[in-house]
């Protein structure tokens, strides 16, 4: 096991790690953007509270060649491995304003076999990132993004017990993601409708995001009835609900279907036990 403190490079510690080592950061905050591309690494913090990895990019900002980052580029930690565990910390994205901004990632995760622990993850819009792309973006932002942002692979993702803080599509991609005993809280949305999630699977995909006893909460000032549980980013996107508690912020309806789009009738939404009042096109769980 290796201490690091902050104001330590954490991304050269990254670089510099083996397959399978552990690193233990020190309780404090880490004023960094960085990515880990050793497999098997795991990050332990001394507790979500009190360590804490900080960045404030977004998606309107300007590069130094004059381009917009654009949503794929604003992460705080972007995990490119596989195998990587982080437990007992905090991934923020603190540029606020996503209305003037644009989006803004706290965390990116296109890795195999990831796992996180008692985390928390906050920002506003797209607080979290599950790759992979889907396949149109992965072509679109070729010679854009880097290479290690666009592979076309099979992501397995778990979450346990953590905190994820977001205003709108703040759990997105087309990794195949169960989320266990956490806490999705939606934050206040200046510009009206919150959703938690927006996945983008494609149809030979069978697992997708899978909500299993998460609890649906929300921050002083949202809405009743101002949230929905997902809207499909993609036309097959899935989402499967299990045994969760959903607070007065969630809509009766539960789901959108995004926009203007006709994907009501080919999204994959399961919830169970059944909700009353839900859209006509959620399936009850096989």
């Amino acid at each position: 096991m290796k201490l690091l403190y902050p104001g330590d490079n954490l991304q050269e510690a990254f670089d510099r790690a083996c397959p399978g080592e552990e690193l233990w950061l020190t309780a404090g905050d880490y004023r960094v953007k960085s990515a880990i591309f050793t497999p098997g690494l795991a990050l332990c913090g001394d507790g979500a509270d009190r360590t804490r990895m900080i960045w404030d990019d977004y998606a309107l900002k300007k590069d130094s060649k004059g381009l917009e980052y654009n949503t794929f580029r604003t992460w705080t930690l972007a995990v490119c491995a596989d195998g990587v565990t982080i437990r007992g910390l905090s991934i923020v994205n603190n540029a606020l304003r996503p209305e003037d901004k644009g989006q803004e990632v706290a965390l990116t995760v296109y890795g195999d076999r990831f796992t996180m622990e008692r985390c928390r993850l906050a920002s506003t819009q797209d607080t979290l990132f599950l790759g992979p792309l889907p396949p149109d973006l992965i072509e679109r932002y070729r010679g854009f993004l880097p290479d290690w942002l666009r592979q076309d692979k099979a992501c397995r993702q778990r979450f346990y017990d953590c905190l994820i803080e977001g205003t709108v599509d703040f759990i997105f991609g087309c990794g195949d993601a169960v989320f266990e005993n956490c806490e999705i809280r939606s934050l206040y949305e200046v510009r009206g409708a919150g959703y938690a999630a927006a996945p983008a699977h494609g149809l030979p995909q069978t697992e997708g995001f899978r909500f299993q006893n998460c609890r649906f909460t929300a921050a002083e000032g949202v809405p009743d009835g101002s949230v929905y549980l997902a809207r499909p980013w993609r036309d097959y996107g899935l989402c499967v609900f299990e045994r969760c508690d959903y607070g007065a912020h969630i809509s009766p309806l539960g789901f959108d279907k995004w926009n203007d789009t006709h994907r009501d009738q080919t999204a994959r939404f399961y919830e169970s036990p059944s909700v009353s009042g839900r859209v006509p096109w959620v399936r009850q769980i096989p």
